[in-house]
């Protein structure tokens, strides 16, 4: 999430009750998770074995709770909840509609045709010529592109399913990323695309996806990619351009499917995966590996 205006370390500080180190003055951006982190942004890590990961991320304001020492060039914000703190800030910057009233700042292109049944969040953009059908739910800051069709009952910009269990029980992590749709997409029937943490969920140029289909958040999808009823994908994936997607593949969260790679139906994904290969199996393997594989268990 980027903030509409700078905003200072001590500022920051002062919302959410924290100790600095580093610079008052120390210009902060926005924030944003691990996984997509920038320069200038604020993340939050509240375990021991993520320190170091935090702390040399790309981040240079590291919202943690413990002092520890600073890397040069970057500012700590110590708190004693940094999960409660991190929504605390993304919740003041950045408010969250219930759709109890009508979104404001909607900006919708010509020729597009809309059901009247269609909800419409907050600064959500809808570029020309797109079709969108009966009780679709569109988001805050969701960005549709030119030429994009959406069928009945999907949702785009749902929240992430994330969340910090505690002594207590679950805590919700905030989400207030967004979805981009870009051209010439076409999403199918009761689909439901969650927005990003703190950064966005895309959907690339030409992609097409079926009915019944999960995208997690801040996953991005790239150009041209099919993906067939009922897939799963959670949050944090990248998925390169030209990749074909079957039937009920499902994907576990942070992992990379190369340019043109084929993921045949009921594939399990669980680590990475190279381009131009095709998959299949509960754990993915190449095809023909797994076509060997079964010759070789029926001739014992």
């Amino acid at each position: 999430m980027t903030f509409k205006s700078p905003q200072t370390l001590k500022t920051i500080a002062e919302l959410i009750g924290a100790k600095y180190v580093g610079d008052e003055n120390f210009q902060i951006f926005g924030t944003n998770e691990i996984h997509r982190v920038k320069k200038g942004e604020i993340v939050f890590v509240n375990h021991p074995k993520y320190y170091d990961k935090a702390l040399h991320s790309e981040a240079t304001i590291i919202l943690i709770d413990k002092e520890v020492a600073c890397p040069e060039g970057k500012a700590l914000l110590v708190s004693d909840d940094p999960f409660r703190d991190f929504n605390k800030i993304n919740d003041h910057f950045t408010g969250i509609q219930t759709f109890e009233t009508t979104g404001n700042n909607v900006s919708i292109g010509e020729n597009c045709k809309i059901h009247p049944s269609v909800i419409i969040g907050n600064d959500v953009k809808i570029g020309d010529n797109c079709m969108i059908f009966p009780n679709v739910v569109i988001g805050d800051r969701t960005v549709i592109g030119n030429n994009c069709i959406i069928q009945a009952g999907t949702v785009l910009g749902g929240d992430a399913f994330y969340y910090n269990k505690n002594a207590e029980g679950y805590r919700k992590m905030l989400s207030v990323g967004n979805v981009i749709l870009e051209d010439e997409v076409e999403i199918g029937v009761n689909c439901c695309i969650d927005r990003g943490v703190t950064d966005s969920t895309i959907i690339k140029k030409g992609s097409k996806l079926d009915n019944l289909i999960q995208i997690g958040h801040d996953t991005v999808l790239g150009e041209r990619t099919l993906v067939a009823s009922g897939a799963m994908i959670a949050g944090c994936c990248i998925i390169e351009d030209d990749v074909q997607v079957w039937g009920q593949v499902g994907m576990a969260s942070g992992k990379r499917v190369g340019k043109g790679a084929v993921l045949l139906g009921k594939t399990g994904v669980n680590r990475d995966l190279e381009g131009g290969k095709t998959y299949f199996g509960s754990l993915a393997e190449e095809f023909r590996e797994y076509l060997k594989k079964e010759v070789k268990l029926k001739n014992l």
